[in-house]
């Protein structure tokens, strides 16, 4: 019985295993994510070529199309036209079907030529990577059969399974429904784990939809991009050039008052001045929400309307307007805290107003915000005149 070219003990296949499917996602989170849908970095010819043919052999994966889709789903995040959102076709629907999902938009001639362009557009993208996509799978078939016997059926599922359960079904399902957030953005992503490693990087989704065209996914000390380190050495070996990291704050303490500089900062890091104004409010939230159960004997679906509050009033539905306007309209700090919000969001929003407008505009709520009465308000406050 021919047992292969390459004979290992059983943790062997799986550390081969490992590798290869490592080498896929590294693959798709740097080339295909943060290289060709959002431009965060450039690529030496060696390399992209490299992913790419690496990507035709396992996967079948199509560049234009791939891009297409991803760059979709960020522009219709959570609507109805999102490709794979489990917030509108549901969380079981994503997991289970998610390469079913990827497939049937591929399909969409719409999305390929409105979200697709920039893509390679060669001889060999024509003729062999989306001219003949199912040739390189069944060529790995062969290659991990040649390699390493019966045991390289195994190791080929591996690899085919890998980007459809992990990419298509976890990433697109439970990094849109579970995990934790660090930055409220507008739709509903979330890091899975802090330590993307498994993924590449991509379990700090929550991360990637606040800086999108960042070629770094992680952002707190304690988070593990693994596919950055990857970019770090192929940057280290003159194989790539880094275009953008999300915006770090800058702050100088002697600064009193708002200027341009600062509007500039605050708007570069609005995700971070919102999940920071979150965070020091939740003590407060929370203590008011019960104060008013004991008060009112009503009941309060109080996680809903903690999380109401910190969202956009345009995101929220004319119900959930409704529901949220009663509760805050018996709390003074409530109505007051979620108004200042509120006004603190539409500086940054698009606006008529001129720059100077908005200045003046972002130092009039720092008064009004260090004038409240509350503690927590005036040191935000105080924080946000120092951006710069």
């Amino acid at each position: 019985m021919f047992l292969g070219l390459i004979d290992l003990p059983w943790w062997g296949y799986v550390i081969v295993a490992l590798i290869l499917t490592q080498i896929t996602i590294a693959s798709v989170t740097i080339f295909l994510h943060r290289h060709q849908a959002h431009r965060a970095l450039s690529l030496h010819a060696i390399p992209s070529h490299f992913f790419r043919f690496w990507l035709w052999l396992t996967t079948a994966i199509i560049t234009k199309e791939w891009v297409a889709i991803h760059r979709k789903h960020h522009a219709k995040c959570e609507t109805a036209d999102d490709p794979h959102s489990p917030i509108v076709l549901g969380i079981k629907k994503v997991l289970l079907e998610g390469a079913a999902l990827y497939q049937q938009e591929a399909r969409n001639l719409e999305t390929l030529a409105t979200y697709g362009h920039g893509t390679p557009d060669d001889w060999l993208e024509s003729n062999i990577y989306s001219g003949r996509s199912e040739l390189g799978i069944v060529l790995m078939l062969m290659l991990d059969v040649l390699l390493f016997g019966p045991i390289g059926l195994t190791i080929w599922a591996a690899q085919m399974a890998w980007i459809p359960i992990n990419a298509a079904g976890i990433v697109n399902g439970i990094g849109h429904y579970w995990g934790y957030r660090n930055f409220h953005t507008e739709d509903a992503s979330t890091n899975i784990v802090p330590w993307g490693i498994f993924i590449g990087g991509e379990e700090l989704h929550n991360n990637h939809h606040t800086y999108a065209s960042s070629a770094k996914l992680s952002n707190k000390w304690y988070e593990i991009d693994i596919g950055w380190f990857y970019i770090c050495v192929l940057q280290a070996l003159g194989m790539a050039k880094v275009k953008r990291r999300p915006p770090r704050v800058i702050l100088i303490e002697a600064k009193a008052s708002c200027d341009l500089e600062t509007l500039h900062a605050v708007i570069a890091n609005r995700y971070e001045v919102a999940a920071r104004y979150a965070k020091l409010l939740k003590n407060i939230y929370a203590a008011e929400m019960a104060r008013l159960q004991l008060v009112t004997l009503d009941k309060i679906d109080v996680a809903r309307i903690r999380h109401w509050l910190h969202l956009d009033e345009r995101l929220l539905t004319e119900q959930q307007k409704i529901k949220l306007n009663v509760v805050i309209k018996s709390s003074a700090i409530l109505q007051m805290t979620y108004t200042l919000r509120q006004e603190l969001v539409s500086i940054w929003h698009e606006s008529s107003d001129t720059k100077d407008q908005l200045v003046q505009q972002l130092e009039d709520w720092c008064h009004r915000a260090e004038g409240s009465g509350v503690a927590v308000l005036r040191e935000f406050s105080r924080r946000l005149r120092c951006y710069a």
